[in-house]
């Protein structure tokens, strides 16, 4: 398979296509770009290496640092395994480059390799280059990697930002945190001081994923509703893989999914903690945070689907707040990156300082914003779309002039095709970067009318529900 950088990161099948060979290549190619980017602050980049639990993860992780020695770099390989959005708060704290193997929520047949610099994703700048010195790849290998654990710098960032041990025992329930056996593992009870407020679930390592892979969607998460019902819980959290997005159960076991999860978290951050400035979004996003902004009168944007480019703008301070509907969330304060931890602190420190459990919350947002009903269907296809633009130009022309008896207001093209409708109403249809799908999204005032939404996306692409 070819060696391509999708929106964060590459990911390939293990023993077919990420193997010792093609990682150590990928090591030699950013290595060599490295050379080409001669530290200002040092003699040599220090290169930080992270990893996941997934199958020989941290012997990935050694080989990718016995190769930066070989190059003349510093490289420091994790004590244990980190979530994914700790190497990215060391390449912002230590100046420098961090790289994960980690295939995040992909099935536990896969493995990848991610690039962090300044605190967030690699951009596609950086990535295009070390794609291009791939072929002239030759790697080195040598040196013993210096180890060091970096747990407690990680924890006590989090800390600096939302200290659970102040309001963890306020919660009016228990929370019940499912890590899906992913990196993150017993990192949220550690932090709360083994308060009885938190309940775990899936915090040791299974590189298998209890049969299923490590993505907070709602299919993945029927035990985490079912333990929140039983323990009369006030939430129930989910965590992925490498720990950097999340998804939440509200108190009557309801999934909330992210298109819920972004108003709710938007309205508290910036109600009730003052947060003010631009609020960014993937395109995949729903209306109502759009709706929030101009309440508050504060800038809106939408940006192609990929954290980099939410990270973009918080980088460069032009953003507040930031979300995708994959379950990403990150604002201003911090690091330019999204952390599922952090985010679901925030959403725990929500309950309490709202005085509200999630079920009220989300009541208040549809009173106060309009209703919401948001749906995604996965479309499995024979390869990966090449051309998203061609894509969405064919996609253009079938477009009736009303879908569902309303006018269409306006189209975006950016990633894949999204149609939006006089009501605010909307679909949205768009290739995978990394694997052989197409996804559609759609969101309305009622699920009856989603559905009709997404049956429409369905018979334009080809695929049936």
């Amino acid at each position: 398979m070819e060696i391509k950088f999708g929106t964060d990161g590459w990911r390939g099948m293990m023993a077919r296509d990420f193997t010792y060979e093609s990682v150590r290549k990928v090591a030699q190619a950013i290595a060599d770009y490295l050379k080409t980017k001669p530290p200002k602050t040092r003699a040599k980049h220090t290169v930080i290496v992270g990893y996941d639990w997934r199958f020989q993860s941290e012997a990935f992780a050694d080989e990718i640092a016995r190769v930066m020695e070989a190059n003349g770099h510093s490289a420091v390989l994790l004590a244990q395994a980190l979530p994914t959005p700790a190497v990215s708060y060391l390449s912002h704290k230590l100046k420098s480059v961090g790289v994960v193997v980690t295939a995040s929520h992909n099935p536990p047949a896969y493995n990848g390799v991610k690039i962090k610099l300044e605190g967030r994703a690699a951009p596609e700048t950086v990535t295009a280059e070390v794609e291009s010195l791939l072929d002239r790849a030759n790697p080195a290998r040598g040196g013993e990697p210096a180890v060091k654990s970096y747990k407690k710098d990680y924890l006590d960032y989090l800390r600096s930002r939302i200290n659970p041990a102040g309001f963890i025992s306020r919660l009016p329930g228990p929370a019940v945190i499912d890590y899906m056996h992913g990196t993150a593992g017993g990192l949220l009870g550690e932090m709360a001081r083994g308060q009885k407020r938190i309940i775990e679930m899936n915090a040791g390592r299974d590189p298998l994923f209890g049969g299923a892979n490590p993505e907070p969607i709602e299919k993945n998460l029927q035990a985490l509703k079912q333990r929140v019902l039983k323990e009369g819980a006030a939430a129930g959290i989910a965590l992925d893989g490498d720990g950097d997005r999340f998804a939440a159960i509200d108190d009557k076991g309801r999934y909330l999914s992210p298109c819920q999860i972004y108003p709710m978290l938007l309205e508290y951050l910036i109600g009730t903690r003052g947060i003010r400035g631009k609020i960014v979004q993937s395109v995949s996003m729903g209306y109502l945070s759009g709706r929030i902004a101009k309440a508050y009168n504060l800038p809106f944007a939408e940006v192609p689907v990929g954290f980099k480019h939410i990270a973009d703008h918080l980088a460069q301070g032009q953003a507040a707040f930031g979300g995708e509907e994959s379950g990403g969330y990150a604002w201003k304060g911090g690091i330019p990156e999204r952390d599922g931890l952090l985010a679901s602190l925030a959403f725990l420190e929500m309950i309490v300082k709202r005085k509200k459990k999630p079920s009220e919350l989300w009541a208040e947002i549809e009173k106060k914003y309009g209703p919401s009903s948001f749906r995604r269907v996965d479309f499995q296809v024979g390869k990966p779309v090449a051309d998203k633009a061609a894509f969405a130009a064919k996609i253009q022309k079938k477009l009736p002039q009303k879908i569902a008896g309303t006018s269409i207001k306006a189209t975006l093209s950016d990633d894949g095709i999204k149609v939006i409708l006089e009501d605010d109403h909307w679909l949205l249809m768009r290739p995978s970067g990394t694997e052989p799908l197409i996804r559609t999204y759609a969101e309305s005032d009622s699920p009856k009318r989603t559905q009709t939404l997404l049956e429409m996306a369905a018979k334009w692409v080809n695929a049936h529900l």
